[in-house]
């Protein structure tokens, strides 16, 4: 990866910046659907704001003019479009990328018309798959590191222990909704929360999460959990019986 991107994982002393200074600093990897989903108060994760975000997709459609030049950059979870505003001579500086390559991009969110897009600082095409496969563990060691410095600074939301808060995420922001937009409820929804907040790089265990909720039966357990792996929305990590959720 090209580390002039600056796009790998987060950055404590800058978090701790922005939010002592109230301002947006730093730079957050993330997948598009969580561009697509950001509040219009910015870029945020547990307590901290973010100026500028970074992301990996595949180029769909290319739109030139006197300009900007326009790419419309699909992943796994959505699509953008991202800006790159040109001045006067740049047309012979266009970066070299071409439709249904992938590109990595750097750039800051804006709403247009009530819909989000990006406004590109660096774009460069992706010459490695590699790189695909690391900036989705840039999300996920974004969020993870993000919870810890938030919990060890004392930042509300940061915590998720006990009560009415447990697994409900409230400090993750626009990351909240994927239980919702994926249509679970009941048991199935409960678990998932339980999947999603626990903090652990392979995952919560079956007989964890057959201890939080006594009530479920465990062939119920099971059930639930081979349909939210089926689905897509949890993968089993080190054997089929730890689970994380996809978009953590």
């Amino acid at each position: 990866m090209n580390d002039s991107f600056g796009g790998g994982g987060f950055n404590a002393s800058t978090a701790g910046g922005a939010k002592d200074e109230n301002k947006a600093e730093g730079v957050l990897p993330l997948m598009v659907r969580h561009i697509l989903e950001s509040p219009e108060a910015g870029i945020q994760l547990f307590g901290f704001q973010y100026a500028m975000v970074t992301f990996v997709g595949i180029v769909r459609h290319i739109d030139h003019s006197s300009t900007k030049v326009t790419y419309r950059v699909e992943d796994h979870t959505g699509q953008v479009d991202a800006h790159l505003w040109l001045e006067e001579g740049d047309n012979m500086n266009i970066p070299g990328v071409l439709i249904n390559t992938y590109v990595r991009i750097v750039g800051s969110v804006r709403s247009q018309g009530g819909s989000k897009a990006v406004m590109i600082f660096k774009i460069a095409q992706v010459d490695s798959p590699n790189e695909v496969t690391t900036h989705l563990l840039e999300v996920l060691n974004a969020r993870y590191k993000g919870e810890a410095y938030a919990k060890s600074a004392g930042i509300a939301g940061g915590a998720r222990e006990g009560g009415s808060g447990e697994g409900s995420a409230s400090g993750g922001g626009f990351m909240d909704n994927e239980a919702n937009s994926m249509g679970l409820s009941g048991k199935q929804l409960v678990v998932y929360k339980a999947i999603k907040s626990h903090m652990s790089d392979i995952g919560i265990s079956r007989k964890e999460l057959q201890s939080k909720f006594p009530h479920i039966s465990p062939s119920e357990m099971q059930s639930i959990t081979d349909y939210m792996t089926q689905e897509g929305i949890v993968y089993t990590s080190v054997d089929s019986d730890h689970f994380l959720c996809v978009d953590s």
